[in-house]
């Protein structure tokens, strides 16, 4: 038997995601090696309750060199914390 899930308000108000990355939300950068993209969203809408930003950004490496990246963002810097430390997905990158 599944357990029913507290209904998120801003999931109601389809206010979850943001399509461009607000200033005070705390980011990680991830190399976008593979296409895990829904991936991350979907462990992040069943593991997490605050709003979020997924999207590709263009950056230069160590070396200069550019490469694509896969910025992650949340407006609360625990549910970043609990996100690295916890999502089996990042262990891929």
């Amino acid at each position: 038997m599944k357990k029913i899930k507290k209904p998120n308000h801003l999931d109601f108000c389809g206010a979850r995601t943001t399509f461009s990355p607000p200033e005070h939300f705390t980011y990680i950068n991830i190399p976008a090696r593979y296409n895990f993209t829904e991936s991350f969203d979907k462990w992040i809408k069943q593991h997490l309750k605050g709003r979020y930003y997924i999207g590709r950004i263009i950056s230069l490496d160590n070396d200069n060199n550019i490469e694509e990246r896969l910025k992650i963002g949340f407006e609360e810097p625990k549910e970043l914390s609990y996100f690295t430390l916890a999502c089996p997905l990042l262990q891929y990158h």
